[in-house]
């Protein structure tokens, strides 16, 4: 397995680039901000050829490079509905006013080929296998992609903005809801096996055991309770 992820643009955004081994084809997962250079880099250092771009939600720090790295490449791009309207409308997405000035000039729009994600589905890309996960609370159409153990790797995680290491999405943007986010940790987050690797969208690498443990937010929702917490400011 090979997992090539680096940060990106003003929001430090995670991309990564799954592939089953070096020199084959792979999937690119929330190509944002300023990312479409380390997208090529990466795909010429380990000789891989995309198939498909893979979304965990619509935030423009996911999604900013979504039209150059999919017209490069001839590949769609994969997104919930719900979410969609963003790549074409963030200012809508953040509460701002259309024509306020976004980060400068960033190129917004929908590539030629999307397509839509739904809670549970499968995805056969890239010789990979993700399900996926519907997980709102930080967007109404946040996913996460969960793909399986294998023989000498275990269970990876990729979960956008809804976990992080020590804390979780932000919750307080348009279409946000803590609610939301505690129901999805505890049904999309609690039941993974604690040497589960997660990877998300801002910041480090971390365990579902290590958040189970620490994480205050997990821990609020394992003991079963409500939400006490105010929303975090991390993320975009």
């Amino acid at each position: 397995m090979l997992i090539a992820g680096f940060p990106a643009g003003a929001w430090g955004t995670n991309c990564y680039l799954v592939a089953p081994a070096a020199g084959e084809e792979c999937v690119i997962i929330d190509p944002g901000h300023q990312a479409t250079q380390g997208v090529e880099d990466a795909l010429k250092k380990h000789r891989l050829k995309p198939v498909a771009v893979i979304l965990t939600h619509g935030h423009i720090d996911h999604v900013a490079s979504v039209v150059p790295v999919c017209g490069a490449h001839d590949v769609p791009a994969w997104i919930h509905p719900s979410d969609r309207y963003m790549m074409t409308d963030p200012e809508k997405a953040l509460g701002r006013s259309i024509g306020m000035p976004l980060m400068g000039e960033l190129t917004v729009g929908e590539p030629d080929d999307v397509r839509e994600l739904t809670d549970g589905a499968d995805l056969k890309l890239a010789g990979l296998d993700l399900t996926v996960s519907h997980a709102p609370g930080h967007t109404k159409g946040s996913v996460a992609f969960r793909m399986p153990e294998s023989a000498d790797v275990p269970s990876v995680f990729f979960s956008g903005d809804l976990l992080f290491a020590g804390s979780i999405g932000r919750t307080d943007l348009p279409g946000g809801s803590m609610d939301d986010m505690l129901e999805s940790l505890a049904r999309v987050c609690l039941p993974l096996d604690d040497s589960t690797v997660v990877l998300s969208g801002h910041g480090s690498q971390t365990t579902i055991g290590q958040e189970r443990a620490t994480n205050p937010y997990l821990r609020q929702v394992a003991a079963g309770q409500g939400s006490s917490f105010e929303a975090p400011r991390r993320g975009m």
